[in-house]
C-alpha cells in the first residue's frame, strides 16, 4: 500500500526542526507557527489557551491535509507580547493543566483502590461526579442547573 510508515507520523527525522515561525509582514504583532508531527489534539487545545490570554486578538490553526502530520498556528497580539512569547506562555500554563488533571485522575483511582468502591472520594464525601453536592438543593433534576437562565 502507499500509506506511510506509521513512525513518520509522530517521530522527527534527523534535522527537523518540531517548530517553525514565520512573521506575518502583513498583519502587525502576528505569526504564522508551524508545527510538526502534532495534530488536532494539540492545535484546539492550544487554541482554546492562547484565546484565554488577554494580551491575545486571534488565535486559530488549521491542519492544510489529514496526510501530513503538521498543523499551523496563526495569534496576532496587542503588541505588549511577541507571538513567540505568548506562544510559549500558553504552553506552560497547558502542560500545568494538563499536570493538575493527571494528579486529580490519579488520586481519584487511589480512592477507589481503597474504598473499594465504583465512585471513589465522590460517593464518599456525598458529591456527584459533576460537582454538585447531594441532599435536597443540589444534584441534577433538583434545584437549579447549568439549563436554567
Amino acid at each position: 500500500m502507499n500509506a506511510p510508515g506509521r513512525h513518520e507520523s509522530y517521530v522527527l527525522e534527523d534535522g527537523e526542526k518540531p517548530v517553525e515561525v514565520m512573521e506575518d509582514t502583513k498583519i502587525p504583532n502576528a505569526a504564522t507557527i508551524k508545527i510538526v508531527k502534532q495534530d488536532h489534539t494539540l492545535g484546539n487545545m492550544l487554541r482554546a489557551q492562547l484565546l484565554s490570554m488577554p494580551q491575545v486578538l486571534f488565535a486559530g490553526y488549521k491542519v492544510p491535509h489529514p496526510l501530513h502530520p503538521y498543523f499551523l498556528i496563526k495569534i496576532q497580539t496587542d503588541g505588549t507580547v511577541t507571538p513567540q512569547a505568548v506562544l510559549e506562555q500558553a504552553c506552560t500554563k497547558l502542560i500545568g493543566t494538563m499536570s493538575s488533571l493527571e494528579t486529580k485522575f490519579k488520586r481519584e483511582f487511589s480512592y477507589k483502590d481503597v474504598e473499594g468502591t465504583t465512585g471513589g472520594a465522590a460517593v464518599a464525601t456525598g458529591e456527584d461526579p459533576y460537582g454538585t453536592t447531594g441532599g435536597a438543593g443540589g444534584g441534577w433534576g433538583r434545584g437549579r442547573d447549568y439549563l436554567d437562565f
